[in-house]
């Protein structure tokens, strides 16, 4: 699993896909999410503004991801 860390209480799902290079632009986040190819906390999820918090894990293409605060 590998850890995405934030600096902010919470980070939307699209933000994390950036973020943790899963997908070049925001667009592409969308699209993935929308079309049901992401999982948050083991169910598909198709809210691109989910908040995740530490202990949230995302799987996309077989990988789990998880966010930590900085310390």
């Amino acid at each position: 699993m590998e850890t995405i860390t934030i600096t902010t209480e919470f980070i939307r799902l699209q933000d994390l896909m950036k973020l943790a290079s899963l997908t070049a632009t925001g667009g592409e986040a969308k699209s993935l999410i929308q079309d049901g190819q992401v999982l948050v906390n083991g169910e598909i999820c198709r809210q691109r503004g989910r908040k995740l918090r530490p202990g949230d894990v995302v799987t996309f293409q077989g990988r789990d991801y998880t966010t930590a605060y900085a310390p």
